[in-house]
């Protein structure tokens, strides 16, 4: 298979579109959405992203003290994402993901009052909406957009969720994102299965963990 290096108007045209929801805190979310980045490089997508959030979808849950601990950090990226899709639109949600995913993940932050501002600079967004990463201003609309996606795959899976067209899948979840061929590849075995009505799980125990490169 060889790689096309660049979309014709009528390719685009016919792009797939594709619904990515994410928690920005999530690993292996950040790695999946790499990947789709990688694959729009070589195949004509339309992708939408959306916010998601393991504080919610483990509201209810019982999980460890440890990992419980994690969630109000987790709460004030998603807050954030949420007000500034709002505020600013949805041309805004991926740059800012992008923006708070590399100092998160790569540069390996876990202080939010390091990586907020800084990410609201890169993408040059007022200083001023850090204030909404505290707040439950825009709690409402922050979880319908979470409970869209995990509404479609059901509730014992987590982030991400990738939706194509009507049918939606919790992941891949990969280590490292592949690159080039490897990454087209794999999108079109992950849309193959998609399209089978009765396909619903395939999965492995993991044996690495997240690969940032």
């Amino acid at each position: 298979m060889g790689l096309t290096g660049g979309m014709t108007s009528a390719t685009a045209s016919a792009a797939t579109s594709v619904d990515f929801w994410f928690d920005p805190s999530c690993p292996w979310a950040w790695m999946t959405s790499r990947w789709v980045d990688e694959v729009a490089k070589h195949r004509a997508l339309d992708v939408t992203w959306h916010v998601m959030s393991l504080a919610v979808l483990n509201e209810n849950k019982d999980v460890s003290e440890e990992y419980r601990a994690f969630f109000p950090r987790a709460l004030k990226y998603t807050r954030l994402v949420a007000a500034v899709r709002e505020l600013e639109g949805q041309d805004a949600v991926k740059p800012l993901y992008d923006a708070l995913g590399m100092r998160i993940h790569p540069g390996g932050s876990k202080n939010p009052d390091e990586v907020i501002p800084a990410a609201l600079a890169e993408v040059g967004l007022p200083a001023d909406y850090a204030r909404f990463a505290d707040s439950d201003e825009y709690d409402e609309q922050m979880r319908a957009s979470h409970f869209d996606g995990i509404n479609r795959v059901g509730q014992d899976v987590g982030t991400p969720v990738i939706a194509l067209g009507d049918v939606a899948f919790f992941g891949p979840v990969i280590s490292p994102a592949p690159k080039g061929e490897q990454a087209v590849v794999l999108w079109d075995a992950v849309v193959a299965a998609a399209a089978y009505d009765g396909f619903f799980e395939l999965k492995r125990t993991r044996t690495r963990g997240p690969i940032f490169d």
